[in-house]
């Protein structure tokens, strides 16, 4: 009987905990298709994949209202492997590895701590049609890893009322991170972090300039997800610093969105990367078609090939069945214009020198 008394007194202050939240959100993305990949010197390979138009994941969103224009929030949001059920991806054994953070917002503006998208990649992946996912992902062509998202952070964003000025500035810490577990986090490295954006958007125009400086606290690897290591050595070693430096914006004249950015990487030890990444969105009824190009060009001082050079081509046909549940199907192509080895994602392996990459989705997406 007191055991029972006990339970019901602790989902008591649960409930109560539970009832001064404003409002809490469970929302996501389911996203499964088939994809077919070729690449030279590689058998073809036909797999079902997820995130060939948008990122499967599970969020929770809550914001409590404090008063006198103060509020308090979080955000949840774990990557799914939505063709097999699991949780998070096989790079990252991260459960809410996509963003977990905790916030406190007033006529400020926004404080943000946690684990959360990274300054620099925002105007990589909103000013890209295909969002940097699946076999049209602009950074397919990357060769020098610049992160995507960055744990330990304090971040600030400026207020919403600023005549269509924007901004954010984050400085997240290593940790201390010794390096022992490069090899393991190469594709989610700890580093410390100094980086912010600041933009324009009003009517049909957006524009947004960002940059960053992070020193590794353990290696980074060279290449995109789903890319394979090129034959220069482009990876960071600990202690190394890497700057980025982009800038993007799109324009919607209403039959059609064209937007770009370009990206410049510059590491200690002299390897700079210059990439840039032009696209459109054309809306037909219910139909969307997006056509893109990207480019990379790395540099390596006296290394066996200084210089190397990828380029993609890619275009998506999208049919809306409704305003949440779309059918896809994306084609790109993948050039190797120097002794690269980069393939679409979902290949059996890297290319031969010189080879290309070719790929294609098809699939289905909802959001929830």
């Amino acid at each position: 009987m007191k055991k029972s008394l006990l339970a019901l007194a602790v989902l008591g202050a649960f409930s109560g905990i539970a009832s001064a939240q404003s409002s809490v959100t469970l929302y996501g993305t389911i996203d499964v298709g088939g994809r077919y990949v070729r690449a030279d010197g590689q058998e073809k390979r036909l797999s079902e994949e997820t995130d060939g138009l948008n990122s499967s994941q599970l969020g929770f969103r809550g914001v409590e209202d404090l008063g006198g224009g103060l509020k308090a929030g979080f955000t949840l949001l774990s990557s799914i492997s939505a063709n097999s059920g699991a949780a998070g991806t096989t790079s990252n054994s991260k459960f809410f590895n996509r963003r977990s953070t905790v916030s406190l917002f007033g006529p400020f503006g926004e404080v943000r701590l946690g684990r959360d998208y990274t300054p620099t990649f925002w105007s990589q992946t909103i000013f890209d049609a295909f969002g940097t996912n699946g076999v049209g992902n602009s950074l397919n062509v990357r060769q020098a890893y610049a992160g995507t998202r960055q744990d330990n952070t304090i971040g600030y964003f400026l207020p919403s009322n600023l005549g269509g000025f924007y901004g954010q500035f984050m400085a997240g810490a290593a940790n201390g991170t010794s390096g022992a577990n490069g090899a393991a986090a190469s594709a989610d490295r700890n580093a410390r972090y100094l980086g912010g954006r600041f933009g324009f958007a009003a009517g049909p125009f957006d524009i947004a300039l960002a940059y960053s400086e992070e020193r590794f606290g353990i290696g980074s690897t060279a290449t995109a997800p789903g890319a394979f290591t090129p034959p220069v050595n482009l990876s960071g070693a600990p202690g190394q610093k890497q700057k980025t430096a982009n800038v993007g914006g799109s324009w919607d004249f209403g039959f059609l969105k064209l937007m770009g950015y370009y990206d410049h990487e510059q590491r200690d030890g002299g390897l700079k990367e210059k990439m840039g990444s032009v696209s459109a969105v054309i809306p037909i009824g219910q139909s969307e078609i997006h056509v893109g190009y990207d480019r990379s060009q790395a540099r390596v001082p006296n290394g066996s090939a200084a210089e190397t050079t990828v380029d993609q081509v890619k275009a998506t046909y999208m049919y809306n069945l409704s305003k949440r549940t779309a059918l896809y199907t994306t084609f790109s192509r993948l050039d190797n214009k120097d002794n690269t080895r980069l393939t679409i994602p979902g290949a059996a392996g890297a290319t031969n020198a010189f080879g290309d990459s070719v790929g294609a989705d098809f699939g289905i997406r909802h959001f929830f």
